[in-house]
């Protein structure tokens, strides 16, 4: 049986008419609000790199002189069902989640999955925070080998679904273990079926991160937060042009503003319990002073700045399932060693200090229950703790 949810809104959980390009995938082309970039390594189609998509190789090209910056939204888009209707049915302990810490996409998924308490259903595996030329590796594992998928590259798994795949290689990734290959890379969807079609494994409290009631709400927020913000920043970081970079520069801030406005007078974006859009925020906001600012040329404020959306970050960063799942070190070094184009002795930055993240915030006074009727999730499982060097969190 689908989820109420996905029955009832088509453009928050896509069930798209028609195949795509390749493989018979199905998409939705419809809501952008849903979709995104990608963390993505290694080289992409001729096709796709001459229309603007990057090579992303160990130092990637990422910007095109004289255009604006452009999204390869092509992915794998078969979908894990509770019906397995598509080839994929939720099973506990199937598939392996593959989520870089470093990407802001992949980092959702860990987010989600750890709201949800679907670490004993769903393992994880973590490469490290750079890649070289063919993917992004698993070099933090012994032996640079996944211990689950038996790989050093994630090519591999992405080969295993389809040996002439062509287009680049990305996290997140759902791997079908027994195969071995890639059942989805389509970061978007992942998060909402973790929600809607792998609910009867969810833990016992678990949040509901799209309520019915906000639906239409949270599809209007959603998508101006993807198409403004978490795309906002990578069209100017990698804007080929001063009028492009402009462009990009005042959507980005317009948006900002808008939701300073709106979190001054409300704990969450969307009711009063924390929803899908705001973890879709977060992993913006928590790379925003240590990447974005500098890095990406979105400098008109640091995030210490916006007091709304500062304590904003802090609430939702010390809250259970956020921040312990923030890698400070990755992140960093994953935009400055690999974007080279933009930085090209890939010098890391030292700062900036990350003790304000775990100061007060006093956001309790808006109000709000962050897990609803729900409860926290558990603590952190062996294995799959940020390095305390990384992060304020003790």
């Amino acid at each position: 049986m689908v989820h109420s949810l996905v029955e009832v809104d088509v453009l928050l959980v896509h069930r798209a008419s028609r195949p795509a390009r390749g493989q018979g995938r199905r998409r939705d082309t419809r809501d952008h609000a849903v979709r995104g970039d990608r963390c993505e390594s290694g080289a992409d189609d001729q096709a796709g790199s001459e229309r603007r998509t990057q090579h992303m190789g160990e130092q990637g090209v990422y910007s095109k002189p004289g255009e604006a910056f452009e999204r390869d939204t092509r992915y794998i888009t078969t979908r894990v069902t509770r019906d397995g209707e598509e080839g994929y049915a939720v099973e506990a302990g199937r598939y392996r989640l593959v989520a870089a810490r470093a990407c802001p996409w992949a980092n959702r998924t860990l987010i989600v999955r750890r709201l949800l308490g679907l670490e004993d259903a769903i393992s994880v595996g973590l490469p490290g925070p750079t890649h070289d030329e063919l993917s992004w590796t698993f070099d933090l594992d012994p032996d640079g080998k996944d211990p689950v998928l038996g790989i050093h590259h994630l090519r591999d798994a992405f080969l295993a679904r389809d040996p002439e795949y062509p287009r680049g290689i990305t996290v997140p990734a759902l791997v079908d273990v027994p195969s071995g290959a890639v059942a989805t890379n389509d970061f978007a969807q992942i998060t909402l079926d973790l929600s809607t079609e792998w609910s009867d494994l969810h833990r016992d409290g678990a949040p509901d991160l799209l309520p019915a009631e906000h639906r239409e709400e949270l599809e209007q927020v959603m998508r101006r937060i993807y198409t403004e913000v978490n795309n906002g920043v990578y069209r100017c970081g990698f804007a080929g042009s001063q009028s492009s970079y402009e462009d990009a520069y005042e959507r980005l801030w317009t948006a900002l503003d808008w939701l300073e406005e709106r979190l001054t007078t409300r704990r969450y974006l969307v009711g009063d319990t924390i929803t899908e859009a705001d973890v879709r925020l977060f992993t913006t906001l928590v790379r925003f002073d240590p990447v974005y600012h500098g890095h990406f040329k979105c400098n008109r404020n640091l995030l210490r700045e916006m007091p709304a959306l500062w304590g904003y970050a802090r609430d939702l960063f010390q809250t259970p399932g956020f921040g312990d799942t923030v890698d400070f070190a990755q992140i960093k070094s994953h935009y400055y060693e690999v974007h080279r184009d933009l930085n090209p002795a890939g010098i890391v930055p030292v700062g900036p200090s990350l003790e304000g993240w775990v100061s007060a915030h006093g956001r309790e006074a808006l109000g709000g229950r962050p897990f609803g009727d729900g409860t926290p999730p558990g603590p952190v499982r062996d294995g799959e703790r940020v390095d305390p060097e990384h992060t304020p969190l003790r």
